[in-house]
């Protein structure tokens, strides 16, 4: 007999398998308070105990237990013999300055706004208009722009996801022949200033809202890159930097609808040089059953923004609805692919 076969973990029946899926919101909650109480910062040090905890967090110690005890459950902090609590790899990555951190996503996830979309999903299946929009009267960019403490969290959670994708894409793609790049919506530049620094060849433009790049200058300036670096105002449903090599958008085209993305992409057509490649960084759906975060992440756009994940199909569609020709796909060592396209 083989030898997997002997060690294999028993399959749980499909009640059990339903049960924990259906019960998934309180999990979500419960990592998302453990995040935003701090206990992995807590646990740095040493091991603690529920009352320790719940002592310094000011909260009510068996409580703080019970859940504490189900997060341990799954691998999230680990409940030794004598009852006390401490860091796994998993909840390493709740901590405030663990690289990799996901503690800002974690708590987003748990706040009341975010909370309320997730309730009007039904909204959306019935009539395939977002559930933030029935949950808020908003879309959510206007919604974030009016609260600036939710739209700080959600700056950082997006921090938070960029920072385990952006070394795959710098070293998945070779930028060699480029020679002016631009990234569209680039936030601060963090994945401008990685590649512009794995490609000292390379010059810069980070383009998105004023607000934004307004903010963005000290970080580049802190990775010596800022020389490099144009920083250009402006909205990406008017017009984009002209005359560039190659045009990238991380985790941009997701957020918004067919007909939305192909005005984006029309005006980086419009921008590029002849010879000019736009490169879409995302998660690409897989055809069939296979598991994916990307499915996940698809049901979120539904919800949030009116956006989408896509399969290598639908995205073949949006490019030659935009002028564009899919000429691959390069994988990266994360869930995200680089989509890659050129005139057609």
């Amino acid at each position: 007999m083989n030898n997997e076969n002997k060690t294999a973990m028993p399959q749980l029946p499909p009640d059990a398998i339903l049960s924990q899926m259906l019960f998934g919101g309180l999990m979500q909650q419960s990592i998302s308070i453990a995040a935003k109480i701090g206990i992995a910062d807590l646990l740095v040090e040493k091991p603690q105990t529920a009352e320790e905890l719940a002592a310094e967090t000011e909260t009510h110690a068996l409580s703080l237990y019970r859940v504490l005890r189900l997060l341990a459950s799954v691998g999230i902090f680990s409940e030794t013999a004598d009852q006390k609590f401490e860091l796994t790899p998993i909840a390493e990555l709740l901590r405030q300055d663990a690289p990799n951190s996901m503690r800002d996503v974690a708590i987003m996830q748990g706040e009341e706004w975010n909370w309320r979309n997730y309730g009007e999903l039904r909204h959306s299946v019935k009539t395939g208009e977002t559930a933030q929009e029935k949950a808020h009267g908003i879309p959510l960019f206007e919604f974030l722009s009016g609260n600036p403490e939710d739209e700080a969290l959600f700056s950082r959670a997006m921090v938070n996801l960029s920072s385990s994708v952006i070394p795959p894409i710098v070293e998945a793609y070779d930028f060699s022949d480029a020679g002016k790049l631009v990234d569209i919506a680039g936030g601060h530049g963090f994945l401008l200033a990685a590649i512009l620094k794995a490609n000292p060849h390379l010059q810069g433009v980070l383009f998105d809202q004023s607000t934004v790049v307004d903010g963005a200058g000290e970080s580049l300036k802190k990775q010596d890159i800022n020389h490099r670096v144009e920083l250009v105002p402006g909205d990406f449903f008017e017009s984009v930097p002209a005359g560039a090599d190659i045009y990238i958008m991380k985790h941009i085209i997701h957020d918004w609808n067919d007909d939305e993305s192909v005005k984006i992409l029309q005006n980086i057509h419009s921008a590029m040089n002849e010879k000019g490649k736009v490169l879409i960084v995302e998660m690409v759906v897989p055809e069939g059953n296979a598991p994916s975060p990307s499915k996940v992440m698809d049901v979120q756009m539904l919800i949030a923004t009116g956006g989408k994940e896509r399969t290598e199909v639908e995205y073949r569609e949006l490019l030659e609805s935009s002028g564009f020709r899919l000429t691959r796909i390069v994988p990266t060592k994360s869930p995200f692919s680089i989509v890659e396209a050129v005139k057609s």
